[in-house]
């Protein structure tokens, strides 16, 4: 999407009800949607009498292995207000709520995203909406504490927003990819052309009207956590290399810091050897190689998913192809 086609802010016409579209990513969830889908429904009833809202709801399958997507094309078949958008693959999350997004940015006012796993409040969606109505483009919803998450989860999750602070990204604590967001604001973020997407950071980047809520996280309903502990590094992988460039430079201060090392060694060896002493040579001589060998092994590794990103940026290939669609 062109920036020059991102309208204006325009968060519904004066004296109509705000169009809502909640886009759920969901991915081996037949579990969990039977509940979602009825405590989802509650919340329409509610943004149409407290928010002066009409939503509608769209399910995307990520190329799920079980019956979700047999569970959406019933529920399609019961509700008018529901939609769905079969992924052709297992996309990944943040593809999955992309392709959500492109396929009713032109439906809609403004878009929320939820997980499927009602682990999020949906009922500040309410709030949200009103927001949108003040003239707020984007509201975050923040976990106001993590007490359901293990204390592995709670403290590498911690860990993990310092780093990514540390690494120069602006994101905000305790928030993932629960957040509203108007029609402008969307189609700004469509504009991005990235393959190698980190959207609670490119997000943050747009720099309209922003506002947030809290809210108490709580336990997975039914069903797996769909980010186990390699996903997980691997998104925090993907968060740093995707806005930052400071694990570069880290590369270049670590060189020399290895060369001002390897200096002081020779000038001790000289000095050692011109006294006459003896070097037991072999200890030190393993040492070095180790520690050198590991650390370039690590530049290495940082520079190829560098290389590894712009590979994949510059073939250009489509982030998900669509399957089906039902009710768009």
């Amino acid at each position: 999407m062109d920036n020059k086609n991102i309208p204006s802010q325009d968060n519904g016409k004066a004296g109509s009800p705000l169009a809502l579209y909640i886009v759920v990513p969901c991915y081996n969830e037949q579990e969990v949607l039977p509940e979602t889908v009825e405590r989802l429904q509650t919340l329409c009833t509610r943004l149409a009498q407290e928010a002066d809202t009409t939503a509608k709801i769209l399910f995307v399958d990520d190329g799920s292995r079980d019956a979700t997507w047999a569970l959406i094309s019933k529920i399609c078949d019961e509700r008018d207000n529901v939609a769905g958008l079969k992924l052709a693959h297992n996309a990944g999350h943040q593809n999955a709520l992309w392709a959500g997004l492109e396929a009713v940015v032109d439906r809609c006012d403004a878009i929320v995203t939820i997980d499927a796993d009602l682990q999020d409040d949906e009922n500040v969606i309410v709030d949200m909406a009103k927001m949108v109505a003040e003239g707020k483009d984007i509201i975050y919803g923040i976990r106001k504490e993590r007490r359901t998450d293990t204390p592995f989860k709670r403290l590498t999750a911690q860990y993990f927003y310092q780093l990514m602070r540390m690494a120069g990204s602006d994101i905000i604590y305790n928030h993932a990819d629960f957040r509203m967001m108007t029609r402008r604001a969307v189609c700004a973020l469509l504009s991005m052309p990235e393959r190698n997407m980190f959207l609670r950071g490119m997000v943050r980047t747009l720099g309209f009207n922003e506002g947030s809520v809290y809210y108490d996280r709580t336990a997975r309903f039914a069903g797996e956590s769909k980010y186990p502990l390699k996903k997980m590094i691997g998104f925090a992988i993907d968060g740093i290399t995707s806005f930052s460039i400071i694990p570069l430079r880290l590369i270049t201060l670590s060189g020399f810091v290895f060369t001002i090392v390897a200096a002081l060694i020779i000038i001790y060896s000289l000095i050692e050897h011109a006294s006459g002493n003896t070097l037991p040579g072999w200890t030190s001589l393993a040492v070095s190689i180790w520690f050198v060998g590991g650390a370039l092994l690590i530049a290495i590794g940082v520079l190829g998913t560098y290389m590894g990103k712009i590979y994949q940026e510059t073939k250009r290939r489509p982030r998900y192809f669509t399957d089906k669609t039902l009710n768009l």
